[in-house]
């Protein structure tokens, strides 16, 4: 599969060797405060392995972010049905490597994936979870036409959803 690419962004499926890349964030407590942590290199690896069966199955799973200039990893996230916490939907992740906070790639990346959701996979809709005290995070998700439906307890995080516009067709 050729990398999908945004202005700075190159997405594409994850492979093996780009774990221990991803664990220095995704194994990170301080980038993960608000979200799922994975405790090892271990668990890391087995979450990107099942994401990606869930690829062959479904079409989607998150992609490894690389930023285009540079070509180092940056991100993960994608479109997907979490398989580790099932009955959501279809729903917008993303993680990023703390070094690159503040740049708006996670802006970028939402916009894109939006687009992607609409015109690719003619999505009726698209879910997203923030928490509360994640400022950034819902800023960003607001920006890409998410509405907030309020506190989900069952997650400990707010509920976003966004509604594929009428007359978008597959290109």
């Amino acid at each position: 599969m050729e990398p999908l690419q945004t202005e700075r962004l190159l997405l594409r499926p994850p492979t093996l060797r780009d774990v221990p890349t991803l664990f220095e964030f995704l194994g990170d407590p301080l980038a993960m405060q608000h979200t799922h942590l994975d405790g090892s290199l271990r668990q890391c690896r087995r979450r990107i392995a099942v994401h990606e069966r869930r690829r062959r199955r479904d079409g989607t799973a998150p992609w490894t972010v690389l930023a285009r200039q540079g070509g180092g990893i940056v991100g993960w996230g994608g479109i997907y049905e979490d398989p580790f916490d099932p009955g959501w939907g279809v729903e917008l992740g993303y993680a990023f490597h703390p070094r690159v906070w503040g740049r708006g790639y996670a802006t970028e990346f939402a916009g894109f994936s939006v687009d992607y959701a609409d015109r690719v996979l003619a999505l009726p809709e698209l879910n997203a979870f923030a928490k509360a005290d994640n400022a950034a995070s819902r800023r960003v998700l607001e920006k890409a036409g998410f509405e907030e439906l309020g506190f989900e307890p069952a997650l400990g995080r707010l509920r976003y959803r966004r509604v594929r516009a009428r007359g978008w067709a597959r290109s």
